[in-house]
């Protein structure tokens, strides 16, 4: 009787799967359902210069630092990208990143489209790109309502910057239309499957085609 012997997992080259949209259109919740069923991925924990909002935890959510030692990693060239929104900065650590890709680990970005610009001048070629766009205005009006985390003078900004965001949904590797949740947890979980099994990416790939060759 023959035996099925277990294959050795293939070694892989980590990607950054950056998932960006307006405020209110999901890429938080959406990215932590990620996080939740997929244990191949990190979020990468950004360093900011705003106040943490309630529930968050230094370390988990942010690294809330002062805008002095924002200015300090930017300028040491600690940061893979950095950017300025409503007030407040936010930048992505280097060396966490460069090390989870090295040991075959996806790390996942909530940011914007500037973040997502400068990371595609940095790692391009570990690069996806998803962007979420919500399904009307009155959605994304009132999902920013609903989750009543900013006073309305700030989601009034919000809903005027969304135009600027969404105009950049040209520039992304997919697009998503958050109408339903779950089908939009799907897309992504689909986009993330056929991402990782690219070529490029599968670095030992050549070596497990060459032991088969062998044993021909």
């Amino acid at each position: 009787m023959n035996k099925k012997l277990k294959m050795a997992p293939i070694a892989r080259r980590g990607l950054l799967l950056v998932i960006s949209s307006p405020s209110g259109a999901g890429k938080t919740t959406l990215s932590r359902r990620l996080l939740d069923h997929d244990p191949n991925i990190t979020m990468s924990v950004s360093v900011t210069t705003r106040p943490p909002r309630p529930g968050e935890v230094d370390g988990r959510d942010y690294y809330f630092i002062s805008k002095e030692r924002f200015e300090a990693m930017r300028d040491a060239g600690e940061l893979l990208e950095s950017a300025e929104v409503f007030g407040n900065c936010y930048g992505t650590p280097k060396g966490p990143v460069e090390h989870s890709l090295a040991k075959g680990r996806d790390v996942l970005f909530d940011i914007d489209w500037q973040g997502t610009q400068q990371l595609a001048q940095a790692m391009q070629d570990d690069l996806v790109r998803v962007f979420i766009l919500p399904p009307s205005v009155e959605a994304l009006r009132d999902r920013l309502i609903s989750r009543a985390q900013d006073p309305m003078v700030v989601v009034a900004k919000r809903m005027a910057e969304a135009s600027r965001e969404i105009s950049h949904w040209a520039e992304y590797d997919y697009v998503i239309v958050n109408d339903d949740l779950e089908t939009a947890d799907r897309e992504i979980c689909a986009i993330l499957a056929a991402e990782r099994l690219k070529r490029k990416r599968r670095i030992g790939l050549t070596a497990f085609v060459r032991s088969l060759l062998d044993k021909l």
